[in-house]
C-alpha cells in the first residue's frame, strides 16, 4: 500500500511540535513528510526542509505556493498538517480544505470561538477529513479507560477530577516556545487554558463519554505583566448530573507534565497519570484495587489496537501521537475512525475556553456551556 504524502505548515527551525508531528506521522510506515512551508522566512523554510530531508524544491516560501505547486504535481501531497501558532490555524485550514486537501491540525482548532465556528462551516462544506491532535486520547490505557467506563465497570459516573500542572512558565522571562503562548495576538483568548486546559477538558469528556453543560471558572495571570492566564481552576457540571474539577496551571513550580484523570462512579473509580501512562488504576467498591498494565491480554480492542509492543515495553507520548496519525491515515483510506478528535471536538474546546475566560472575568458564577449551532 502506497504511503500517504504529508505536507506541513509550520515546524521550522527551533520548533518543538513540528518534529513531533513528523515522527508520529511516520512511525507506522503509512505516511511520509514530503513537502512543507515551514517558516514565513523562505531561507528558514529551506533550512527546515533540509533538516527534514525533503527535496529542496518542496520546501516552499508560503502555504499558497505549496498548495499551488503540489496541486500541479502528479505526486502531490495527500493532506496538510498544521503545526503553527494558534492564530494561523484557521487561514491554513481554510486554504487547504478549499483546495481539497484533508487537514490534521495541532490543537486548539483556532484562536477564537468565532474562528472555530467558521472553520466548522468550512469543514462541513468541503467534505474533507479534518482532525485534531488531542494527543492524550491516543494512549492505549486512556482508550481502555473510556471503554471500561462505557461498559459500566465503575457504574454511573459521579465525580471527575482532571488536573494538568506544569511549572515551566513560573518565571517572568519567556523563551521561543513560550513567547507566542503568552501573546494574545498569536495564542488567542486563552493562555494556559488554551494550551493545556483544553487537553484536560477533552480528556475528561473523552473518557467519561459525558459532556460538560455548566462551569464556574477562576482564571488568572499570576506572573506580573502577563496578558494571558497562566493558572486556572474550573468547576464542572456534566449532563448526567456528575460534578467535576479541572485544574490547569503553568506556574506550579516543580511540575513537569502532570496530567492526571480520576473518575469516580457508583461502584468504582479509575486513575490515570500521563507521567506513568502504562498503568491504569481501578478501584472496586469491595475495597480491591486493580492495576491494569499496557500490553495486558485482558485489554479491549481499542487499547490493543493502539499498542505496538508486548507488556513491559513502555509506550508513551510519541506512540500516542502516532495513534492519531494512524487513525487519520485509516480515515483517508476509507476506514472508520470513531476515536479520532474532529471539528466538533474543536468547537467544544473553543467554547469551553471562551466561556470560562469570560465567566471568570465577569464573576458570572455558574455559567452554561453553550455550543453555537447545536
Amino acid at each position: 500500500m502506497a504511503k500517504l504524502k504529508m505536507a506541513m505548515v509550520g515546524g521550522g527551525p527551533g520548533a518543538f511540535i513540528g518534529p513531533v508531528h513528523r515522527i508520529a506521522a511516520e512511525l507506522d510506515g503509512q505516511i511520509s513528510l514530503v513537502a512543507g512551508a515551514f517558516s514565513s522566512n523562505a531561507a528558514r523554510s529551506k533550512e527546515a526542509g533540509a533538516h527534514y530531508r525533503i527535496a529542496a524544491d518542496r520546501a516552499y516560501s508560503d502555504l499558497d505556493a505549496l498548495i499551488a505547486a503540489e496541486a500541479a504535481r502528479p505526486d502531490g501531497v495527500d493532506f496538510l498538517s498544521i503545526v503553527t501558532p494558534n492564530h494561523l490555524h484557521l487561514p491554513a485550514a481554510r486554504a487547504a480544505l478549499n483546495a481539497g486537501l484533508p487537514v490534521m491540525s495541532d490543537k486548539p482548532a483556532t484562536a477564537t470561538l468565532d474562528e472555530a465556528l467558521e472553520l466548522r462551516r468550512i469543514v462541513r462544506a468541503s467534505g474533507q477529513p479534518y482532525a485534531l491532535t488531542y494527543t492524550y486520547s491516543g494512549y492505549p490505557l486512556v482508550r481502555e479507560a473510556r471503554a471500561r467506563v462505557a461498559a459500566g465497570a465503575i457504574g454511573a459516573v459521579r465525580k471527575v477530577v482532571v488536573e494538568y500542572p506544569q511549572g515551566w512558565l513560573a518565571a517572568g522571562s519567556e523563551g521561543k516556545q513560550a513567547e507566542w503562548r503568552v501573546d494574545p495576538a498569536r495564542s488567542g483568548l486563552g493562555g494556559c487554558i488554551g494550551d493545556i486546559g483544553v487537553h484536560a477538558f477533552h480528556l475528561a469528556e473523552f473518557v467519561t463519554g459525558l459532556t460538560v453543560i455548566e462551569l464556574l471558572a477562576d482564571i488568572a495571570a499570576v506572573v506580573p505583566g502577563r496578558q494571558l492566564d497562566d493558572d486556572c481552576t474550573v468547576l464542572l457540571r456534566f449532563d448526567n448530573g456528575a460534578r467535576g474539577v479541572l485544574m490547569a496551571s503553568q506556574i506550579s513550580v516543580g511540575e513537569r507534565n502532570g496530567l492526571r484523570l480520576r473518575v469516580y462512579g457508583e461502584t468504582g473509580g479509575l486513575d490515570w497519570r500521563q507521567e506513568s501512562p502504562n498503568s491504569l488504576i481501578l478501584h472496586h467498591g469491595d475495597g480491591r484495587t486493580e492495576i491494569v498494565q499496557a500490553g495486558d491480554a485482558t485489554l479491549g480492542p481499542d487499547a490493543q489496537g493502539a499498542s505496538r509492543t508486548p507488556g513491559g515495553h513502555p509506550e508513551g507520548y510519541l506512540e500516542a501521537f502516532a495513534n492519531l496519525y494512524k487513525d487519520f491515515a485509516g480515515l483517508l483510506r476509507g476506514q472508520a475512525a470513531t476515536l479520532l478528535p474532529g471539528i466538533d471536538d474543536g468547537v467544544r474546546s473553543m467554547a469551553f475556553i471562551a466561556t470560562a475566560v469570560e465567566a471568570s472575568k465577569s464573576g458570572a458564577g455558574w455559567t452554561p456551556l453553550l455550543i453555537p449551532g447545536e
